[in-house]
């Protein structure tokens, strides 16, 4: 009798070796596709509120759905955990949002939140960021130059960073632009090309960050480079033509300042020179006239009284100062007589003062041989300081 027939004994038929719902019996053979399938259902089912109804195993596909289910509850929970748990590190901060409104701000560590109910943001808030623009701008001189910056900056409040504004980098950008463009109109090209960018970066960072603090956008700016700003390609060979005639201007002003530092110096030490001069010139001048007033003031008392031993000393001493600067004397004999005796004494002053091995000229040779000199007729010898000779 063939094993599948009515009445037959199915589990020592079975060419698979499997009865009964029990696998292999002494045999192993391939699984059972339709229990398989029909097991899978049962599952299924139980998890959408189906019983199995008839059959021997209706309690036992209730019980494999119901397993299936917490299975499936369990991993769901898993997942959820994994997304839950998060690690803020120690340069980040996050926010939580609780049904879309601001909850908390989380610090470094492990923390965690409930989504969907909460969504986080996450952000590091230490690490220095950079902004990068170069632009053509008109200064106030009506010159257009290109002026690249770059800014730095950092997030110093998450909450308004987030929440407060959208896209707060861009809004950076569009703040940076209008402080740049309004420093740079309100400055002249040589300013922004030579000294003035330190000055220009100063006022760019100041005004930018009021205007980021009016935005609310929990950003600060920590630094601001200017950096050297060119003219535009086009007009570039003009643009140098004028800084080379700028440096040709400054060249000579340092040498126009050199000569006269060098120059006025020297003429106001001559004239210095020339009042400390006339200044002495004019004390001396007065001294000498106060000196010879209060000596004629003396001289005046002893003439009043002793005239005449005065008038002799007056007249000896001036005959000694006029005598003393000159070498040749002139005597006249009397009256009458056209005789003139010339004395060198010059030759007679040298003469003395040769040493006596080697004699002394005329005067000498009329000593030694015992002779004097002659005397004109009609002349008299005198002293010229004697008082007949006055």
């Amino acid at each position: 009798m063939a094993w599948n027939e009515p009445g037959g004994n199915s589990n020592d038929q079975d060419p698979w070796g499997s009865g009964g719902g029990r696998r292999g019996g002494d045999r192993q053979g391939p699984p059972d596709l339709d229990e398989a399938f029909r097991k899978l259902q049962d599952s299924l089912g139980g998890i959408f509120g189906k019983k199995r109804s008839g059959g021997p195993g209706g309690d036992s596909g209730k019980s494999g759905g119901f397993g299936l289910f917490w299975v499936g509850l369990l991993l769901l929970l898993v997942v959820w955990l994994y997304n839950a748990i998060y690690i803020v590190d120690e340069q980040e901060q996050a926010i939580v949002l609780r049904f879309g409104k601001y909850y908390e701000t989380v610090g470094p560590g492990l923390n965690i939140y409930f989504p969907p109910i909460d969504r986080k943001s996450q952000e590091n808030v230490t690490r220095e960021r950079s902004y990068s623009k170069q632009g053509q701008m008109l200064t106030e001189d009506e010159n257009i130059i290109e002026v690249p910056l770059t800014v730095q900056y950092k997030i110093s409040n998450l909450k308004d960073f987030v929440l407060a504004v959208d896209q707060p980098e861009v809004s950076l950008q569009h703040a940076t632009d209008s402080a740049v463009r309004h420093v740079v109109g309100s400055t002249t090209m040589d300013q922004v090309l030579t000294e003035g960018r330190e000055v220009m970066a100063a006022q760019v960072h100041e005004r930018l960050q009021r205007f980021l603090d009016g935005y609310q956008t929990g950003i600060t700016v920590t630094q601001v480079n200017l950096q050297s700003a060119t003219a535009p390609r086009e007009v570039q060979e003009a643009f140098d033509d004028v800084i080379r005639a700028r440096e040709d201007e400054q060249r000579l002003k340092n040498q126009a300042e050199s000569y006269a530092n060098g120059v006025v110096p020297e003429a106001r030490g001559e004239a210095q020179r020339m009042l400390e001069e006339a200044s002495g010139y004019r004390d001396a001048v007065i001294s000498r006239a106060q000196g010879e007033s209060n000596r004629f003031g003396k001289l005046l008392e002893e003439y009043r009284k002793a005239p005449d031993v005065t008038r002799e000393r007056l007249y000896l001493e001036t005959m000694q100062e006029v005598m003393s600067n000159t070498s040749k004397v002139l005597v006249t004999g009397e009256t009458g007589k056209n005789s003139l005796l010339y004395l060198p004494l010059d030759k007679i002053i040298n003469s003395r003062n040769v040493s006596p091995q080697q004699g002394s000229g005329a005067a000498g040779a009329a000593s030694q041989t015992g002779q004097e000199t002659p005397v004109p007729n009609g002349l008299e010898m005198r002293d010229p300081r004697s008082r007949e000779a006055r």
